[in-house]
């Protein structure tokens, strides 16, 4: 059989999973031996980011998908993607015309793992502290447009919204917006440490070397009540240093599954391969690379020389060389498939030109060669990244417009020095919080952006994302998510690359493969089961 299973789009900008891998079903196994699954995430403690699982704090792909495993939320993104659904939450919904109002009733008889109930008070705290932490990853701007949280008893909790946001619902789906008990939380510090304690369908159990977290054990939660369908009874993620010795680990049978980051060259090896007893499962995906400028680096702080970049750019070529059919060309931070994209960058730089990007250095008088490094994490989006930040590097230096040099940084020491303003250019992915063209946007440029960049542009904080957030059908909120699009574009603060799809592989006897990721690159451990080999 042809081991490589494609899961496909229902419809552009609603993603939905239709075929299963060999093996797979709808009904798991809840007994057997724990399901081992495969990362090249790390996950540190540092002196400067103590607290990496922390609701309050994690903000990257890693951290969430061990925090959605285990700290529960009011809604959750449902199986094959759509608007959220109730999840701690027994209803939510706005109570108001203007989508300022939100209420939500939590289920009857919630408890935290240690058999706590949890009430609406702990709903309020949860909030509340992750706002006023105003932790420096930046994760709390996704509840910026909370005013205030109140409560009626125990189940009763009511948002009052600063300004008319119909993307909230999604929000509350995100860990920062995860309920946790104030017995293990304190009110204004972090929590050090991979702790982790919640309503959700796991329990963790970490095991730590180093300061970092090698093998998360989740056991299933009994106390566990919402809506998710838990088919195992345990799952151990294990964290390898590279994508090969990962898959190695799968090769032998010492894990089940591995997902992110596989190699180019491993999937496409496994997409070939037509007698083993390892599926490969493709399926579309929202994650997209960028560049990022200081927008205050003497380098770079001329619009023209960021104008320059982008004209020299040849995504094509990068993604040919790089990821093959992984992926495609990108012309906008926001997605092709998501509602609301916007071809902006190639509507306005066309193919790549050096004869433009020349004459745009020109009429800004700036000296050619302009001398610039472009960093890049080595460990956290896969080893592809040092050869693609190579082909930018060509391509860039081939104009005679550019003095390139590349430098790598592991994730640990990328993260902090980026957001302390050492990097002028820096590469970046992004892999959404929920699937709306606001969140390929807002991180970015809002108040409070995430990525700490010291670009603004008042009329895109101050008119267009509030009026994109008014309206709820989101094809009439593309107005104003173009021009947004538009504006990026002309000021270049971020220069969109390309968009991925994503993978999975997995030993044939796992079932629930073909759920294991949602379009947002969830990890939803709660789907696998053990099945017969086939």
């Amino acid at each position: 059989m042809n081991r490589k299973t494609l899961v496909l789009p229902a419809v552009i900008g609603l993603l939905a999973p239709v075929l299963a891998a060999c093996g797979g079903s709808d009904s798991g196994s809840n007994s057997g031996d724990a399901i081992v699954v495969g990362t090249t995430d790390a996950f540190k403690a540092s002196k400067a980011a103590p607290a990496p699982l922390d609701p309050a704090y994690a903000y990257d792909v890693g951290t969430w998908n061990v925090l959605r495993q285990t700290v529960q939320t009011l809604m959750v993104q449902p199986r094959g993607d759509g608007d959220p659904e109730p999840e701690a939450a027994e209803k939510c919904g706005f109570s108001d015309t203007g989508n300022e109002r939100y209420a939500c009733t939590l289920r009857k008889d919630l408890k935290f793992s240690n058999g706590d109930p949890v009430t609406a008070k702990d709903v309020k705290f949860s909030i509340d502290r992750a706002l006023s932490l105003k932790s420096d990853s930046g994760v709390f701007a996704l509840l910026s447009t909370i005013d205030t949280v109140e409560t009626q008893g125990d189940r009763e909790v009511i948002f009052h919204l600063k300004t008319a946001d119909a993307t909230f619902p999604f929000k509350l789906s995100t860990p920062v917006a995860g309920i946790v008990n104030p017995k293990d939380y304190e009110k204004g510090k972090l929590r050090d440490g991979f702790e982790v304690d919640g309503s959700g369908p796991y329990t963790l159990e970490a095991e730590v070397k180093d300061d970092k977290m090698v093998k998360a054990v989740f056991t299933k939660n009994p106390n566990y009540k919402g809506q998710l369908k838990v088919k195992n009874s345990k799952v151990e993620m294990r964290s390898y240093e590279s994508a090969d010795a990962m898959g190695t680990a799968l090769e032998k049978g010492d894990i089940d599954l591995m997902t992110r980051s596989m190699t180019p060259a491993q999937i496409t090896k496994l997409g070939n391969v037509t007698d083993s007893n390892i599926d490969l499962i493709e399926m579309p995906g929202l994650e997209i690379r960028y560049l990022a400028f200081n927008t205050d680096a003497s380098t770079v702080k001329t619009k023209a020389v960021r104008q320059a970049m982008a004209q020299l750019v040849n995504r094509g070529e990068l993604v040919s060389k790089v990821y093959g059919s992984q992926a495609e060309p990108l012309y906008s931070m926001v997605p092709a498939t998501i509602t609301g994209h916007s071809n902006s960058f190639f509507n306005k730089y066309g193919d790549p030109s050096v004869t433009k990007a020349k004459a745009a250095l020109a009429k800004a008088n700036i000296t050619t060669p302009v001398k610039l490094t472009l960093h890049y994490t080595t460990d956290h989006y896969g080893t592809a990244t040092q050869q693609e930040f190579e082909v930018l590097k060509k391509q860039l230096n081939a104009s005679g417009l550019f003095d390139v040099s590349i430098s790598g940084t592991s994730w640990d020491k990328f993260v902090p020095a980026e957001r302390a303003g050492d990097y002028d250019v820096w590469g970046m992915g992004w892999f959404p919080d929920f699937p709306d063209a606001d969140n390929y946007l807002a991180p970015f440029l809002d108040k409070d952006n995430f990525l700490k960049s010291p670009y603004t542009n008042n009329q895109v904080i101050n008119t267009l994302i509030p009026e994109s957030r008014r309206e709820a059908d989101r094809l009439t909120a593309s107005k104003s998510l173009t021009d947004i699009q538009d504006i990026v574009a002309e000021d270049v603060p971020l220069l969109p690359l390309w968009q991925g799809k994503q993978y999975i592989a997995a030993r044939d006897d796992i079932t629930g493969t073909e759920w294991a990721l949602n379009s947002s690159s969830t990890l939803q451990l709660w789907e696998l089961g053990r099945g017969v080999s086939g």
